[in-house]
């Protein structure tokens, strides 16, 4: 197991026992389409098609949106899903 994965798990134990909610976000980038966020969204974050456009929009034009709260471990396999999908995502504190 990496050094990095390791840490992720450790924080996301650290972050679950407190309860403390984490952030997902998303950030523009000048390769993916909005129908790919769009849909994306929809898909592995459980959006609303409204909620995924608006949030797609505020992406495009502040850089950068959250796009869910909740617990870390649950974030963190939406973050990964999203990378996958060659979005830029990261978790947030």
């Amino acid at each position: 197991m990496s050094r990095e994965l390791l840490k992720q798990e450790e924080w996301s134990e650290v972050l679950d026992d407190i309860g403390t909610p984490a952030t997902l976000l998303l950030f523009n980038d000048d390769v993916n389409t909005f129908d790919h966020v769009i849909e994306c969204l929809v898909r592995i974050c459980k959006h609303e098609p409204l909620q995924a456009e608006q949030s797609a929009l505020i992406v495009h034009f502040k850089g950068k949106c959250v796009v869910k709260t909740g617990e870390y471990s649950e974030l963190a396999a939406m973050c990964q899903a999203l990378c996958d999908e060659d979005l830029s995502a990261a978790m947030g504190e």
